[in-house]
């Protein structure tokens, strides 16, 4: 039984950096949600 060692060949860095990438552009979307937009929904009403 031979085993095929190429199919364990991943590019790991790659995948933990678009991993990060994307938990960083998810915060990111995630904090203009929560706080941006209120905070300038209340800006130009003038309450804050």
């Amino acid at each position: 039984m031979n085993v095929d060692l190429s199919e364990f060949d991943h590019p790991t860095w790659f995948t933990a950096g678009a991993t990060a990438a994307g938990y960083l552009v998810l915060l990111a979307v995630m904090t203009v949600l929560l706080f941006g937009i209120p905070f300038g929904l209340f800006y130009f009403l003038g309450v804050a």
